[in-house]
């Protein structure tokens, strides 16, 4: 007896997955609809209006965000500072140098930015740059590790390639001329209240290491009165991008207000990225019972971890250099 076969029918077979993914988009959608806080009105997600604070509620309009501010608006500020808080002790990986791929030192006494192309680069890989072959170009001029371009022969280049910077938006540029009113560098004026007009720039640029500078300024009456409610506010700026000078700071003004266990927190932070006097402060913090046992452990391993990961013979060479003065 010969066997055949049946075939089905395409269109039916057809129709049935149409449904079913009709059905599995229908899912989809309600999943997706939210509920106005003010008036109750059911819409799509997507379309609707989100309270861009705290983003937990949503509207079906701007007319009902309006009407509902009001009745929202501690909700919104309570979830604002949790939002803040988990911003501020959130651990952010360090920035690499761009050459050796290493994460740059804590110290900026270890690093070194580079006005032509607008680089920071660890010290070690220009002391590799400057030792090699290739470290000067024909003219015997030293050369940027990074971009190979000639590095600044005076302080007056220095300047017009820091501003060159600045035209560009470069964050850093800022921070940099600041830099040089502050010290009255390259025939600039010291001018504290210049430096500070450019570290707030820098910051609004998005440098972090600006805001804590700046900081600084308000912490120790660097061309300001201090206010250190002015210099928590600029540290804080500066932490949640994860500057550990500005932790370390903050800790240490936590600390100042009685506010021990928030300032350890902030110790601990900074020392997991490396930074020596933070893991004193938790030392500190343990043998007065505020940090335990295994918190100071898991800090310690991470400390030792994150200079392990720091180190190498190139930046060992090039510090051991700039002690003696000779670089």
């Amino acid at each position: 007896m010969t066997s055949s076969k049946v075939k089905g029918c395409t269109s039916c077979d057809q129709n049935s997955v149409d449904t079913i993914t009709k059905g599995i988009s229908n899912i989809a959608i309600l999943n997706d609809m939210s509920t106005c806080a003010c008036c109750g009105k059911e819409g799509n997600s997507d379309d609707m209006n989100t309270c861009n604070k705290c983003q937990l509620v949503k509207y079906c309009n701007a007319a009902c965000k309006k009407k509902h501010r009001s009745k929202h608006k501690k909700a919104c500020e309570r979830r604002m500072a949790e939002l803040h808080e988990e911003q501020l002790f959130k651990e952010v990986e360090p920035e690499d140098c761009p050459i050796c791929f290493q994460p740059m030192p804590i110290d900026a006494g270890q690093t070194s930015f580079m006005i032509c192309c607008g680089k920071d680069v660890c010290n070690g890989c220009i002391y590799d740059m400057e030792m090699s072959k290739e470290g000067k170009n024909k003219k015997g001029l030293l050369l940027c590790p990074y971009c190979r371009t000639p590095k600044a022969k005076n302080g007056q280049e220095n300047i017009i390639g820091t501003q060159k910077l600045m035209e560009k938006g470069n964050a850093q540029g800022f921070n940099m001329l600041a830099g040089y009113y502050k010290q009255g560098k390259y025939g600039l004026p010291q001018d504290y209240q210049k430096t500070n007009e450019l570290l707030l720039k820098a910051g609004e640029l998005g440098y972090s290491g600006a805001y804590s500078n700046l900081g600084n300024s308000y912490h120790f009456g660097e061309g300001v009165e201090i206010d250190l409610k002015k210099a928590k506010y600029y540290y804080e700026l500066a932490a949640v991008d994860g500057d550990t000078n500005a932790r370390y700071n903050l800790g240490c003004i936590e600390g100042e207000s009685g506010n021990v266990l928030r300032a350890y927190k902030y110790y601990m932070i900074a020392a997991k990225a490396g930074d020596k006097d933070a893991i004193d402060g938790v030392k500190e913090g343990y043998m007065n019972a505020a940090v335990t046992k295994n918190e100071y452990a898991n800090t310690l391993r991470a400390y030792h971890e994150r200079q392990k990961e720091m180190k190498s013979d190139s930046r060992d060479e090039a510090a051991a250099i700039a002690m003696m003065g000779l670089w």
